[in-house]
């Protein structure tokens, strides 16, 4: 049995005994796909962000900037640096401080760019929201394909010894270290509370306005859609996605349950995890916070690579998955 069949069960009853709406209509499809989707995501979204934030515990800012600027293997030292971008809290507004912190502490310029990658793509919210929507496989070769792009990335930007387009006065900071927290069990564990209930405080709002969107599409909007302009057959759907992704500011709260219904309607998977894959990693927002601190060709040739990245991810996902 399904661990989500309760729910669905629940969603079942609600909609179709006590409201008695009809099962099989427009309007009883989408009601019913907004309460299930919404009651299964945010139940999701509680459980995995604690678990997260247990792990997140282990590497506060000052360990994570000491333990990477002593990494001493070339393109592993990227690897490392994505892995641990996945289970630490990054967003464009933090974007600059970070960047100047990890700088400051000698870690590479390279592995710095595997981190800020990894950090907004590769997240826990994105993390629930496929698995709940698209099935633990595809939340798996999510993570697996963001953690390659940001290490792939990162590796090929420290080759190209690209320093000489950081504003100079990020070299000349020295800031203080802080001193770090001894943390035992119990404030892991009331930090991992704390860092929860913020968390779904922050976003249920997005992803209550996501699913609706998702639910009315489900309900009425025509099958097969997007299948002519957005499908495995289009050659140019994935760059066009990844195109259109970087204007837009948004998280993964509020796009996924929205891509989720596109796919139902046609759009070829690969094409959906591009579009939000640049949503998240090459956000205009983001890059234009970036440029306090990079020379606008390095912010281009980054944005350059990334996108490359993603688009091949893309195809990659629209040929395997049929």
């Amino acid at each position: 049995m399904d661990i989500f069949s309760p729910i669905q069960w629940l969603a079942d009853w609600l909609i179709y005994s006590v409201f008695n709406i009809t099962k099989g209509t427009p309007l009883g499809n989408s009601i019913n796909f907004f309460v299930y989707d919404s009651l299964k995501i945010l139940i999701l979204l509680a459980v995995i962000i604690f678990v997260v934030s247990i792990i997140r515990s282990f590497f506060p800012p000052e360990k994570t900037k000491r333990f990477l600027s002593k990494a001493k293997f070339p393109i592993f030292n990227n690897f490392l640096a994505a892995l641990i971008g996945i289970v630490t809290p990054f967003c464009s507004c933090s974007a600059v401080p970070l960047f100047i912190g990890l700088v400051e502490a000698g870690v590479p310029l390279g592995v710095t760019f595997s981190f800020l990658i990894s950090a907004p793509m590769v997240n826990e919210v994105a993390l629930v929201l496929l698995w709940g929507l698209f099935g633990w496989k595809i939340a798996l070769i999510y993570i697996l394909s963001g953690v390659l792009i940001a290490t792939i990335a990162g590796w090929v930007l420290g080759k190209l010894k690209l320093e000489k387009w950081v504003e100079e006065f990020v070299y000349k900071i020295k800031s203080s270290e802080a001193a770090e927290k001894k943390l035992n069990a119990k404030d892991r564990i009331d930090y991992a509370k704390r860092y929860t209930i913020d968390i779904v405080k922050s976003v249920w709002i997005y992803i209550l306005i996501g699913v609706g969107l998702g639910a009315l599409m489900h309900g009425y909007a025509p099958n097969d859609l997007l299948v002519q302009y957005a499908g495995p057959s289009n050659l140019f759907a994935v760059p066009l996605a990844v195109l259109i992704g970087i204007p837009l500011y948004s998280n993964a709260a509020g796009t996924i349950p929205i891509v989720s219904v596109l796919i139902d309607k046609g759009m070829a998977m690969g094409t959906a995890l591009a579009f939000m894959m640049a949503v998240t990693a090459l956000s205009l927002p983001e890059f234009i916070i970036l440029r306090k601190v990079l020379k606008p060709k390095l912010i281009i040739i980054y944005a350059s690579i990334v996108g490359l990245g993603i688009m091949f991810t893309g195809y990659l996902f629209n040929m395997v998955i049929r």
